[in-house]
């Protein structure tokens, strides 16, 4: 029930107390403010690390291959391994159960690539239909490259938007062609990409075509699958590394490659990477909770004291009410009331300022590990929770030693 005179007390108490009850507000306020900073420094690094993860799909398994650095079976090192067709083909058929998407991929760099008067160097990247859902690519105008595409050695091509607004300028590029090396693509797509400019600024063509134009014969140059995911993501994490593994075996195994040469053929796994990163930020934001909890405790313990010393001011006033028939838990309510007050306002105080500075510096951290630091509601709700839970700690003690003053003693205290 609200009790009006009892709410009088309380900021009478804090009136006669102006510059300790500020500076232990202080203390609690810095607290709250250093904990919901940290939170939102580690939720701007977990978006960030969720960004470049969205650049390409995060289940991911990619073939790349290099030199041979160990002789292996009378071969010396120094070989260079060149993959084929066959080799997808045979991965593909192998591991099909598994896999989600699939694709070859013959990319050349710095391709250049003209329309009418406009000229420019881009990567060309031959991929397959299933590229646009391992890149991540959204298509904004026209479609993707399709199966017919493939099969046709069609020379059509699917532009990034910064290509587009390099040579097409405001112009529809939809069926218009483009020059790589002197031979014309049709433009069938215009695509966006989560990376940005560096990932907008690709050609993406059917990689039979560039295969056939730019005589790669049967040539490729890496193979990217996706895992099929399930729910658990740590059953995920552990398919995708036994493919992985089988993968390499595989490969090296063709390619007649010692099974300890980690240069010459390497599988990547960006789902196993991610399952590191992110156990390494739930740890950073462990550690930063840790801190700002340690930080909210010290608050805590100087309304605690404050608490103490206003108990002992009041130890004449505590025993007149308790020879009058105030019950000790109505001592021990009105004790506990005073402390929660002081924490909650201050607290409250500190996670206002804190969260008002991550949304007015938030949009302006551009930086490819922090992005859009943040304090999400749930976890606002939390501080809460503490802030109340810390208040009522800060004041048992004291409320306790109150409840249990003897009124003859009280009345005796100068």
């Amino acid at each position: 029930m609200f009790n009006i005179e009892r709410w009088q007390e309380i900021f009478e108490t804090l009136r006669k107390n102006k510059l300790r009850t500020f500076l232990t507000g202080l203390s609690v306020a810095s607290g709250i403010f250093i904990l919901v900073i940290l939170l939102g420094v580690s939720s701007g690094l977990k978006n960030g690390v969720t960004s470049e993860f969205q650049k390409d799909a995060t289940n991911e398994l990619g073939v790349r291959t290099r030199v041979t650095t160990k002789g292996y079976k009378g071969l010396n090192p120094g070989r260079r391994i060149q993959l084929k067709n066959e080799d997808f083909d045979m991965l593909s058929s192998t591991y099909d159960e598994f896999l989600e998407y699939k694709s070859s991929n013959y990319n050349i760099w710095g391709g250049q690539v003209a329309y009418k008067n406009e000229t420019g160097n881009y990567t060309l990247r031959g991929m397959m239909p299933d590229g646009q859902f391992i890149e991540n690519c959204d298509i904004v105008d026209g479609r993707f490259i399709n199966q017919a595409d493939l099969d046709g050695t069609r020379k059509v091509a699917v532009i990034g938007k910064k290509v587009k607004s390099d040579l097409f300028k405001d112009e529809d590029p939809i069926d218009k062609y483009i020059s790589i090396w002197g031979i014309n693509y049709k433009v069938v797509g215009v695509y966006s990409d989560p990376g940005g400019e560096r990932e907008e600024s690709n050609i993406m063509l059917p990689v039979s075509s560039v295969q056939k134009a730019f005589n790669g014969g049967d040539n490729i140059r890496h193979i990217e699958f996706t895992v099929k995911m399930s729910e658990n993501f740590d059953e995920a994490v552990e398919l995708s590394k036994n493919l992985s593994l089988a993968i390499e075996n595989d490969m090296k195994q063709k390619h007649i490659v010692a099974p300890d040469d980690e240069a010459a053929i390497r599988v990547w796994n960006t789902l196993e990477e991610a399952k590191k990163i992110y156990s390494l930020i739930d740890t950073i934001k462990t550690v930063f909770w840790v801190i700002g909890i340690f930080t909210i405790i010290a608050g805590v313990v100087g309304v605690g004291n404050i608490m103490i010393i206003i108990v002992k001011e009041r130890t004449k006033e505590i025993g007149i009410r308790k020879a009058i028939g105030a019950e000790p838990l109505s001592i021990i309510a009105m004790i506990l009331q005073e402390a929660i007050f002081v924490t909650m306002f201050s607290g409250f105080v500190g996670l206002i300022f804190g969260m008002g500075l991550l949304e007015l510096i938030g949009p302006q951290v551009d930086s490819p590990f922090i992005k859009f630091p943040q304090v999400d509601f749930p976890t606002a709700i939390t501080t809460v929770f503490i802030l109340v839970f810390a208040g009522a700690l800060a004041g048992f003690l004291p409320a306790y030693r109150a409840a249990k003053i003897k009124p003859i003693i009280a009345l005796r205290d100068e």
